[in-house]
């Protein structure tokens, strides 16, 4: 009985038992619609499994959604809700593609500077934000849904204007190729490195047809340094003090007004970051005509529900979340139902996720009932 207590206070159990019922909810809707929710997992599965480039191109999707789960999770921790991850993200591709276009230098210079103009853009759409709320007291979830349409329309503004607009597209001109921040490109495509993937077909399949970048790794070396500064360090000490009470931790001297405005900030270039390591690492390597959200900020508030706004917790949420949305689409492809299956199942589970203290009532239930026969 005590084991069992123990396992159901923990988190991950209660992100496990949300998984799990997310799974169910699908299977009841496809048995529902007529389809064999085992062959329809089986195709999930194996849509993300069954081949190199399949679990290559999860993780690739994965790492912008990671890296704005823990732009969330940071902001959560400091007690501010930031539903604005979206429009942080869209201007972080913004200022990546105009940067990246624009500059003209060796790759060890262009890289850091594209990389960096994301995150500086995306710091301070987030850090306006912060602003607002310390200045003024407007509620973030206001400013941020605001700021993220803004977003939307000056991406299309600078999309159609005629300096960076490319000719008979849909988007702007890529960046240069200097720019790029996948694996090996230039060896990968040289006949010594054809030659050499030749011998290894793995790895050629996970080179040649994805477009393997850095951008997970950032993500896992994003989410370790947020946990430092969040857990070990006298700053990240004062973001959770003001996130658990704005007002002890003003009584306590520290200034709340500066780490709202600071939290929104490093949220912010997180956000940024994704959307840089997107335009560097992936084709097309621009932005084009947004007719509606990517979701990729909006997709990574679910991740970081789904982790308990936990930095290391988003890392593996994140891979669930890109393993679902890239492989769901092997349930439609292979058995014939709906991708709209994956959504409903993803609703569901942070649902669930919502409903977490549930299981640690159910512990303590447990344990009273244990001690009462005990007596």
């Amino acid at each position: 009985m005590q084991k069992t207590v123990k396992l159901l206070r923990k988190p991950i159990t209660s992100t496990l038992i949300a998984v799990l019922f997310g799974f169910l909810v699908a299977s009841v809707v496809l048995l529902a619609a007529g389809y064999n929710p085992a062959e329809a997992f089986g195709a999930l599965f194996h849509g993300i499994f069954s081949k190199p480039k399949y679990i290559s191109n999860v993780i690739i999707k994965a790492a912008p959604i990671t890296l704005t789960a823990i732009s969330v999770a940071f902001a959560y921790r400091a007690g501010l809700f930031n539903i604005g991850a979206e429009g942080q993200y869209i201007v972080g591709a913004i200022a990546s593609t105009l940067v990246g276009y624009l500059l003209h230098l060796p790759a060890v210079l262009q890289v850091p500077l594209v990389i960096l103009s994301g995150m500086a853009a995306g710091a301070l759409y987030g850090g306006l934000i912060g602003l607002l709320k310390a200045r003024f007291g407007i509620h973030e979830v206001l400013t941020s849904i605001m700021l993220n349409w803004i977003a939307l329309y000056l991406s299309n503004f600078v999309v159609q204007s005629k300096l960076f607009h490319q000719p008979n597209s849909t988007a702007t001109y890529p960046v240069q190729r200097s720019s790029y921040t996948m694996l090996l490109p230039n060896w990968k495509t040289s006949d010594e490195g054809l030659a050499f993937l030749r011998q290894h077909k793995w790895l050629s399949e996970i080179l040649l047809k994805t477009d393997v970048n850095f951008g997970f790794l950032t993500a896992v070396a994003a989410a370790l340094l947020i946990w430092f500064l969040l857990y070990r360090s006298v700053k990240g000490f004062e973001f959770r003090a003001v996130g658990s009470n704005h007002a002890a931790a003003e009584l306590s001297g520290i200034p709340v007004k500066r780490n709202m405005v600071q939290a929104m900030l490093i949220a912010g270039a997180l956000s940024g970051l994704a959307a840089a390591m997107i335009i560097t690492g992936t084709n097309p390597h621009r932005i084009s005509t947004l007719a509606a959200f990517e979701n990729n900020g909006f997709n990574g508030l679910s991740v970081a529900f789904i982790a308990g706004s936990s930095p290391i917790g988003c890392i593996f949420a994140g891979l669930l979340f890109g393993g679902l949305l890239y492989g769901g689409q092997s349930i439609q492809a292979e058995v014939g139902a709906p991708t709209e299956v994956i959504n409903i199942m993803i609703g569901t589970i942070v649902f669930f996720v919502a409903l977490t203290r549930i299981v640690p009532a159910l512990a303590d239930r447990l344990e009273r009932r244990g001690s009462r026969r005990a007596e």
